[in-house]
């Protein structure tokens, strides 16, 4: 199997962190993942917020909505707030160009995923959480109108590396042509 498949495979949603920093080094990779992320029409309609100050992660704590990482939004060293530009992404002359509108949640997956993996390349651990009050993190992160805050991405060292989760067989959802083909 080669490397990057290695890495989807192992890499796991990660709660609980080790109380260790992360290197500037290691975070400009993570910065970079996202720099280097595929979007619509090459727009890069990402911001990411790289939320340090422990008020600030205390009060988007609050936000959590039942979540099993409530927890980790002040326990990893670094927590990541990514935003999206609004009508950019899926537009052509200032219109949507496909029947789902706005691809800023699509675009912002794929620089989700990248941060994720190459954490993981580097034996971080990542957890990708959305319940949360999105309107509240915006208020408190200070999101201009324009923009979503749309994930929150706590990264740190794992304090325990989790088992595999099942995954439905590629028979299951694999199809041929047409759909249930």
């Amino acid at each position: 199997m080669n490397e990057t498949m290695t890495l989807i495979k192992s890499r796991r949603s990660i709660r609980k962190f080790q109380d260790k920093e992360i290197s500037k080094e290691m975070l400009d990779t993570l910065f970079q993942a996202v720099q280097w992320a595929p979007s619509w029409t090459n727009c890069q309609c990402w911001e990411v917020i790289h939320v340090i100050d422990k008020d600030l992660r205390l009060k988007i704590q609050e936000t959590m909505i039942k979540n099993p990482a409530t927890k980790a939004i002040v326990e990893a060293p670094v927590l990541l707030a990514l935003c999206g530009k609004k009508n950019v992404s899926g537009f052509y002359d200032n219109h949507p160009a496909t029947v789902y509108g706005d691809w800023l949640m699509f675009d912002l997956g794929i620089a989700t995923q990248n941060i994720c993996l190459a954490a993981h390349a580097m034996g971080l651990g990542t957890v990708i959480v959305g319940l949360y009050d999105h309107v509240k993190v915006k208020d408190i992160l200070n999101v201009p109108e324009g923009y979503d805050q749309v994930v929150l991405i706590p990264v740190g060292y794992p304090a325990k590396e989790p088992s595999a989760p099942n995954r439905r067989d590629l028979t299951e959802f694999v199809h041929t042509n047409t759909f249930g083909g």
